[in-house]
């Protein structure tokens, strides 16, 4: 698989630059291109004139007037580590979502670590994942000493097929680990009805779809919790932090527990004076966190709208142009939050120009993209895991046996993807209706001109 074009801090930090500029004005009619015979026509990779030289709205946003207020005088009050603050930002996260109770924690990694093992699973215990997700997936779950099994990916909606999940169940299986990856939902109403048959617990990796609904309820509240990522290039930016929700008021007294030491909270009590109660880190976030995070909160509901509508018109026109296929969503999705906006990339509609020139060719008409995910159940982390001092002794000789862990644990659907997905960020989303149609205009270019791309010297 060739390497992709860009890092994702890479492409941030190329999205947030100024200086790339418009060929024609925003009133020209999409039409434009495919009639013009001047130099428009030639493509930006080849010397003629990007479709847009305005830059993209900048990430993150803050904004000092409105957003300094709390943060300074959080900074100027000295009281730095977890407090009232913290205690305001997990009750206003909570309410968004629609949520009993939220847990602050340092990072949406260490959020699912932590509802994993709240929920104790562990060594000897399957919890079904799909391929085409952040390491972190993958990885919460094998820091606990669980086995992750992948079950494939729809192509169409990018998710985790669940027709795919029954095929996956053991006697072994714990859990099931929706992510709601690119901000788009996953099948919960499905995947809910099988977890229940199965009496397997769901903990939604929500990292990626703050806001996001179904039926009008939010992502990270179907299952038994929800946990989010609050990264910097996140939709709400902390720069670190992440959480975990759930209505389930022992589990998260539990997890407020392991995230302070293991010292007492709530129900999770010992003998009066015993002191730490139960196995637990240290996951604390500051003052000053919760304070940016609550500066971010206020928009966040304006942001998704915006995107929303933006990536649907987006959808509706670039799916006019042959070998673009954008993301379906399931039925009964309400909002989709677009950390990342995403299509299928079909070469052969494109004189077989391949995905990396593609990728090229948009960049320079000044459209940064990138190509998504490698197959996360072919990473090298799998063998060094079972090879662990730990896994061995957790496991069997067998259940450890790589080839044919690799065999039981292949994705071919989500391979395909892989290879064609191509991905624009969610900032983009942030400019203006009329800013979709560059997209567009973009995309034909290259279509129109893809044989002259492909044989340029």
């Amino acid at each position: 698989m060739k390497k992709n074009l860009y890092s994702r801090r890479e492409f941030v930090k190329q999205n947030s630059l100024a200086g790339i500029g418009a060929a024609f004005s925003m009133s020209m009619p999409p039409a434009f291109l495919a009639v013009n015979a001047g130099e428009t026509s030639v493509p930006a990779i080849m010397g003629g004139n990007p479709v847009r030289n305005q830059p993209w709205p900048v990430w993150p946003l803050w904004k000092p007037g409105e957003d300094e207020d709390q943060l300074l005088s959080s900074i100027r009050s000295g009281v730095w580590s977890r407090a009232n603050i913290v205690d305001e930002f997990e009750k206003k996260w909570a309410e968004t979502v629609g949520s009993k109770r939220c847990l602050a924690t340092v990072n949406g990694t260490n959020a699912l670590i932590a509802a994993l093992a709240q929920y104790d699973i562990g060594g000897g215990d399957e919890v079904i994942i799909p391929p085409y997700t952040f390491i972190a997936t993958a990885q919460a779950v094998l820091m606990t000493g669980a086995m992750p099994v992948f079950a494939d990916t729809d192509p169409e909606t990018f998710q985790m097929d669940p027709e795919g999940i029954e095929a996956k169940i053991t006697p072994r299986t714990r859990a099931i680990l929706p992510v709601h990856i690119l901000g788009l939902p996953s099948d919960m109403v499905r995947i809910m009805e099988i977890a229940k048959k199965h009496n397997l617990v769901v903990i939604e990796d929500a990292c990626q779809s703050w806001l996001a609904e179904i039926g009008h309820k939010q992502t990270g509240t179907f299952g038994d919790a929800g946990c989010y990522s609050f990264q910097n290039s996140k939709n709400i930016p902390i720069g670190e932090a992440g959480a975990i929700v759930s209505d389930d008021e022992e589990f998260m007294d539990r997890c407020h527990s392991y995230h302070n030491y293991g010292n007492p909270f709530g129900t999770t009590v010992g003998d009066v004076g015993a002191g730490t109660v139960m196995l637990g880190t240290k996951l604390r976030i500051t003052e000053y966190q919760a304070a940016i995070g609550l500066a971010q909160i206020k928009r966040l509901g304006e942001q998704t709208d915006k995107r929303w509508e933006n990536g649907e018109y987006l959808k509706s026109r670039i799916g006019r142009i042959p070998g673009i296929i954008p993301y379906k969503l399931y039925p009964n999705v309400t909002k989709a939050a677009f950390h990342l906006f995403p299509f299928r990339y079909k070469k052969e509609e494109f004189k077989g120009l391949s995905r990396a020139d593609f990728m090229r060719a948009m960049s320079a008409e000044g459209v940064p993209c990138m190509g998504g995910y490698r197959p996360l159940n072919k990473m090298a982390y799998l063998a060094h895991a079972f090879n662990t001092k730990n896994f061995k002794r957790m496991y069997s000789a067998e259940m450890l046996d790589y080839k044919r862990y690799m065999e039981q644990n292949q994705c071919h659907r989500n391979d395909q993807l892989c290879e064609e997905a191509v991905w624009l960020f969610h900032n983009i989303l942030l400019a203006e209706k009329r800013d979709m149609d560059d997209i567009f205009n973009a995309i034909e270019k290259i279509h129109l001109n893809a044989e002259k791309i492909k044989n340029r010297t």
